[in-house]
């Protein structure tokens, strides 16, 4: 078990991610698309406990398709997006893997709405991939 680190860009919030996460997707969801200003979220599911941060975040409160809140936690000083919260996953965090410090051992294991997916972006190899979230 490897712990990862990993901030936003300017620096001012850190964190560590104690042990192996509990999953990995990749999001097409167009409120990832949105925040990440990308064609998706590359994301770890981690237990909150497994989840160390110093410097303070921001929080904006989102709605997913379920209508539950999604709190997408950012940097206040640089914007980068760092972490989700959502009332369907008590106990754990979705961290944005763009912002660890290297991402070397992880692929992700799902893909989730693809549905919103580009249509010219090949599949992930070996993950599964869902219209929806599962």
């Amino acid at each position: 078990m490897q712990d990862r680190e990993g901030g936003c860009l300017c620096g001012a919030v850190r964190y560590t991610v104690k042990g192996e996460p509990r999953g990995t997707a990749i999001c097409h969801c167009t409120h990832c698309q949105k925040q990440s200003g990308s064609l998706f979220s590359f994301n770890l599911v981690v237990r909150e406990t497994d989840y160390q941060q110093s410097g303070e975040t921001m929080v904006f409160i989102d709605k997913g398709d379920s209508g539950h809140p999604v709190h997408r936690h950012f940097c206040g000083r640089c914007g980068s997006p760092l972490l989700a919260k959502t009332a369907l996953m008590p106990g754990k965090v979705v961290v944005k893997a763009g912002t660890l410090d290297g991402l070397d051992g992880l692929r992700p294991q799902i893909e989730i709405y693809a549905d919103h997916a580009v249509t010219w972006l090949a599949p992930v190899p070996g993950a599964a991939r869902f219209g929806q979230n599962v």
